[in-house]
């Protein structure tokens, strides 16, 4: 990928459903405070942009093989 090929992040309908599990994160605060910002902007909950932006990473992963 080139430096102008820059992912973007579309925030799309729901796609998983059912059953879910509680995990815990510790986050720096000001990450928080942005993503409380783009939940604002977006009308989503914090947990839903979370479930979103690691599905989006897991997607677009390159794993290093050395």
């Amino acid at each position: 990928m080139t430096q102008k090929e820059i992912p973007k992040l579309i925030i799309p309908p729901k796609k998983y459903k059912g059953e879910t599990t509680v995990i815990s994160v510790r986050m720096p605060k000001d990450m928080i405070a942005d993503l409380d910002k783009v939940a604002d902007v977006t009308g989503r909950t914090r947990n839903e942009l979370m479930l979103m932006c690691m599905e989006f990473a897991l997607n677009n992963i390159e794993m290093s093989q050395e």
